[in-house]
């Protein structure tokens, strides 16, 4: 771990992580990638009993909400999440899909909650991708806002 780098486990906060692919690139940029990574991320839930509170998958990064796994650490549920996509979307001529690291901020407060979703579901409009939160089906916005078209069941956390 890169000096300076503790991750805070074990206190039963949210954590807001963020992680990207390498150099930045897009990897992430077709409606098919996107799916499998909502449809992963699903899949892993039960696996390691955690809460998914929020969420968005972008073109070259993800955004997410999470309660502490109880099977395991947000480490680890990352870390199979990033081998599972990389497995099923094969880029042969990269070195790797992920960049190495990924951002981990512990929530602990209902402001810093709101803060952290307001900034996912906005994410897709501030980079230009759509007009408005609702467009961009890949994340935890539909849920909040009560319109129905949720590709991934949310657990609210007040």
């Amino acid at each position: 771990m890169p000096k300076g780098l503790e991750r805070r486990y074990g206190f039963g906060h949210l954590h807001f992580i963020t992680f990207s692919c390498f150099r930045r690139l897009p990897l992430l940029k077709s409606v098919r990638a996107r799916n499998l990574v909502v449809e992963t991320l699903g899949e892993l839930r039960p696996r390691y009993h955690f809460k998914l509170v929020g969420f968005v998958v972008m073109p070259e990064h993800i955004h997410m909400l999470i309660g502490e796994p109880r099977a395991a650490s947000p480490s680890v549920v990352i870390q199979v999440l990033k081998q599972r996509i990389s497995r099923d979307i094969p880029h042969p001529e990269l070195p790797q899909f992920w960049t190495r690291r990924f951002y981990d901020f512990n929530v602990w407060s209902r402001e810093k909650k709101n803060e952290k979703l307001h900034y996912m579901h906005t994410n897709p409009v501030t980079r230009g991708l759509v007009d408005e939160p609702k467009e961009w089906i890949w994340s935890s916005y539909s849920f909040y806002a009560g319109t129905g078209g949720v590709l991934l069941s949310i657990d609210r956390v007040d």
